[in-house]
């Protein structure tokens, strides 16, 4: 699943719990702002319930370098929502 600024990739897993990957490649920008782009996506997952069990990989296009944390965690909830990944819903 996609948005104007993550990619989702989602895989099941057979633990009790889930495990998130960030990727953001030299398009999203240098150094300085990709690591950023990564931190503010592990903080929005940090401080999100999630279903366990899945294996999800979070790649930044190129527009995540210019967005701010609202944004990124508006787009990452809206793939987590769409992908039944949050842990008040149920995918089956």
């Amino acid at each position: 699943m996609a948005n104007g600024l993550l990619v989702l990739r989602l895989a099941s897993n057979d633990l009790d719990h889930s495990r998130f990957c960030f990727v953001a490649g030299k398009r999203v920008g240098n150094a300085v702002v990709r690591n950023r782009v990564k931190r503010r996506l592990r903080e929005v997952v940090r401080n999100t319930d999630f279903q366990p069990g899945w294996d999800a990989i979070i790649m930044a296009r190129r527009g995540a370098g210019g967005a701010d944390y609202a944004q990124l965690e508006r787009a990452t909830h809206n793939l987590m929502r769409r992908s039944g990944l949050t842990a008040s819903e149920s995918r089956e």
